[in-house]
Order: structure tokens, then C-alpha cells, then sequence
């Protein structure tokens, strides 16, 4: 039976969707200079509010620290702004003379954006800059334990946008987040599109509204050190990239996969750099709070090693940065094998290339298939080797999995919502961008006859026995 508070969560979705189908429509007859203007309102507002928001996410959630939120942040509103700003979304945007075609966009109209609540605010300035930019409208659906920071962003990105010329009520955050409002967004006549990043059940959710949806899926990173790695680089970009926001990014490293000819030097530096290695004793404890009735204890998400250290009962040093255990089993089973968005990592020692690839497979099959894996090495011939048959939408070489993944240090989109394919039981591998969220309609002029039957005939290729 649905209590009052669903009921009135349910309506105020419903006033949304009509008030965004009105601005989208508005929004539809704008000019290209129109909405980068708009556009370039709301990035300029997501800068300067950044820290604030940042500040709030921790302080409501719990998870990650403010310096690396407000980092996040401001990679949605320069990073993610300056892949986009170019890019034509109204009208004309491609003339093909020589084929005679033209492609125009269109925009996919309301956008049903859902947040997780481990990276509430840059989520929200992320997927408001693709929808607006591409003439959407966007209504968002809060994680319950956001809600305050995921509104308050929300509306930022709405002021910017009215103050530069955007309709009201193109920008939306449903203010009772309850399941019956999250599944009326996403299962409404009028929400046209899903861009849904969170857990699994929201994701299969999206996926089962009967409206087109771009899910995300987990990322139980495995990261493979050859023995021909720069050692010294690859321990440094790791650790930066695991401890970053302490590990709230699905795409930061979960395991290590490290040739045993390199292993001692490995350990070595990364204790230098600020790992601390557990006993068994440790470990034991540490895995104890890892799973919780078979999931992922959500207490230790974004918590600092200190924290998670006092949880388990162990004392980690005040200068750790990342908590390590050496494993060798996957499954839940062995909670260290599994996505823990954390500062911890699984260590396994392997023999060679061929075992890494094998162990990859299996940490990817428990959870993490289409998403991300890593590699350090310098010997090309073993990258290639290593990668091709991955089934990951990314594979980072020589760079954190964290940074990576998300485009901030290699070449792929920028996005904060990262498509795992088929294999992940998501509609698309691709960094979820701009481009997703208009179609495409082509104009395509008369250039040739069809040919006439005898001719059909005259042309068909001879069957070979």
C-alpha cells in the first residue's frame, strides 16, 4: 500500500514531467548560440560553487573527503564542458555533399537522470550540461541518503541556466526521494530517455521501465603490473588513483595482478608510498566488515584506512593511504576480490601474462564485466597481448583505472557515467556523453535508380559449389 508521502512524491514527478515538457519545447526552438550560452551559465556556476557543494556531499553522505569531490566536480564543469562546448546539436549538424545527406539532430526531449550517492553533485552537474546542451529537459531522482547536496546542485544548475535565457522548469530534483517517485520518473509517458548510475537493482530497474535507458554496471577493477612496468610510476599513479575521493569511483582498482619476478620490489615500493600491508591476523578482521548478508557493507564506502581500520578492530598507521591484503581465491568467499569502493586492494602474485589474463577473467566474472581494466607495462607487444581480448569497454595502460576510465588522463570522452556493453548488460560501452542524448534524423536526396529486375538479375553474384 503506497503511504501519503509516496503518493504526494508521485505527484510532484508529475507536475515536473509537464512543467519540463513545456520548457524542453521551448528549449527546442533555440538557436545553437542560445544554448551554448545557456550552457556556458551553468559551467561557470558549477566552478564557482564547486567546493560548497562538495562540502555538503561529504557532510550529508559520509563518503570520499572535500578536496577530491570538489576535484570531481570541477572535472563535470571543465573537462566534461570542454569536450562538449563544440559540438553541433541543433539543426544541421553534418552535410555529407558527395552522398547527398544531410543529418540533423533532434533532441530526445525529457531526461530522467538518476543519482548515486557516491558522487551526488558531480553527477548531477555532469548530466545536466549533456541533456541541456543536446535540448533537454532533465528531472532527477536522489539517492535518499543525497538528497539535500543532489537538490541543491540541481537547483544551481537551474538558476545558471534561467539567468542566461532557459525556460523555467527545465532542471528538476524530485525533493521526496521514495522508490515509488524513482519508478514513476522512469516508467512515465513523458520521460522519453534514462541516463540511470547507481547499483544494480536501480540499473536492471531502468532497464525493465520500457523506456530507452543508458545503465552503468560494477567495476571490480583488476590492474596487472608486467615486470617490465616502471615499477616506481605505476606504484605512484595506482595510489593515487585508488585513494582519490577514497575509492568512491566504480572504475578505481580493486585487485592487483602482479608477476612474481617483480613482486618483492612491488611491496616494497608500495609501502614506501604509503601502503600498509596486512598480517592475517588483520586480514581476517578486515574482510569481517567487507560483506555484509552478502553485499557490500555500505559502512566502509569512501571511509579513510584509519576508519576502516577502527571498524575492523586493527590499527592502521596515521600516514597509510591504502590498505592491502595478498590474496589468492576469487569470490565472495574472499571479500577481497570483490568491489569494495574503498582504499583497500586485493594483492595477487602471478606467474606470468598468461596468468594474469586468466585471473583477470575470473575477478571480472564476479563482478565487473564491460567496465574497466588496467595495465602497466612498457613492453608493447605484452600490452597488445594483454588487451585484445579483454571484455572491458576500457582498458587504461599506464595510467590510474580512476583518472582513466572517466577520461580525465586519457583520450575517451569525458563522462561520469561509463557504459559496460552487452557483456554488462548495459545498451552501450561508451563513455555516455552529449552525443547519446539527441537523435539523429538524416536527409538523404534521390542519387540513383533502382535497377530493374533482368538487371537485378544480369548483376547477382554466380553461387560457388
Amino acid at each position: 500500500m503506497l503511504r501519503d508521502i509516496d503518493l504526494q512524491s508521485i505527484q510532484e514527478v508529475r507536475n515536473y514531467l509537464e512543467e519540463a515538457k513545456t520548457a524542453q519545447k521551448i528549449m527546442a526552438k533555440m538557436t545553437q548560440s542560445e544554448i551554448d550560452h545557456i550552457v556556458e551559465s551553468m559551467v561557470k556556476a558549477a566552478r564557482e560553487e564547486a567546493e560548497r557543494l562538495a562540502a555538503m556531499a561529504v557532510e550529508e553522505t559520509g563518503f570520499g573527503n572535500v578536496p577530491d569531490k570538489t576535484v570531481k566536480n570541477l572535472f563535470a564543469a571543465n573537462d566534461v564542458y570542454n569536450s562538449i562546448k563544440d559540438v553541433k546539436t541543433v539543426g544541421i549538424i553534418r552535410r555529407d555533399e558527395e552522398n547527398r545527406v544531410w543529418e540533423v539532430a533532434q533532441p530526445v526531449g525529457i531526461v530522467a537522470g538518476i543519482v548515486p550517492s557516491t558522487n551526488p553533485t558531480s553527477t548531477v552537474i555532469f548530466k545536466s550540461l549533456i541533456a541541456v546542451k543536446a535540448g533537454n529537459a532533465i528531472i532527477f531522482s536522489p539517492h535518499p541518503a543525497a538528497a539535500k547536496c543532489t537538490t541543491e546542485a540541481a537547483r544551481i544548475m537551474q538558476e545558471a541556466a534561467e539567468r542566461a535565457g532557459a525556460p523555467k522548469g527545465l532542471i528538476f530534483c524530485i525533493t521526496q526521494p521514495t522508490l515509488a517517485a524513482t519508478n514513476e520518473l522512469m516508467k512515465h509517458k513523458l520521460t522519453d530517455v534514462i541516463l540511470a548510475t547507481g547499483g544494480p537493482g536501480l540499473v536492471r530497474a531502468a532497464y525493465s521501465s520500457g523506456k530507452p535507458a543508458y545503465g552503468v554496471g560494477p567495476g571490480n577493477v583488476p590492474v596487472y603490473i608486467h615486470e617490465s612496468a616502471n615499477i616506481e610510476k605505476a606504484v605512484e599513479l595506482i595510489i593515487e588513483s585508488k585513494t582519490f575521493d577514497y575509492g568512491t569511483i566504480c572504475a578505481s582498482e580493486q585487485a592487483l595482478l602482479v608477476d612474481e619476478s617483480i613482486k618483492e620490489k612491488v611491496v616494497a615500493e608500495m609501502t614506501k608510498q604509503g601502503a600498509y600491508f596486512l598480517n592475517e591476523e588483520e586480514k581476517r578482521k578486515v574482510e569481517s566488515i567487507i560483506l555484509v548478508n552478502g553485499g557490500l557493507n555500505a559502512k566502509i564506502v569512501g571511509k579513510s584506512p584509519q576508519v576502516i581500520g577502527e571498524m575492523a578492530g586493527i590499527e592502521v598507521p596515521s600516514e597509510a593511504k591504502v590498505i592491502v591484503a595478498e590474496e589468492t581465491g576469487v569470490g565472495k568467499e574472499y571479500p577481497f576480490s570483490i568491489e569494495k569502493l574503498s582504499p583497500t586492494l586485493a594483492f595477487y602474485t602471478v606467474k606470468d601474462m598468461q596468468a594474469a589474463s586468466e585471473l583477470a577473467q575470473k575477478l571480472l566474472d564476479a563482478g565487473g564485466l564491460g567496465h574497466t581494466v588496467g595495465i602497466h607495462a612498457e613492453d608493447e607487444k605484452v600490452i597488445e597481448a594483454y588487451t585484445i581480448d579483454k571484455p572491458a569497454g576500457r582498458i587504461i595502460v599506464n595510467a590510474g583505472t580512476t583518472f582513466g576510465a572517466i577520461g580525465a588522463t586519457v583520450n575517451v570522452k569525458p563522462s561520469l557515467t561509463l557504459g559496460c556493453g552487452a557483456i554488462g548488460n548495459n545498451v552501450t560501452s561508451d563513455n555516455v556523453t552529449v552525443n547519446h542524448l539527441f537523435n539523429i534524423k538524416r536527409v538523404a536526396f534521390g542519387v540513383r535508380q533502382m535497377p530493374k529486375k533482368e538487371e537485378s538479375a544480369q548483376n547477382e553474384p554466380a553461387l560457388t559449389k
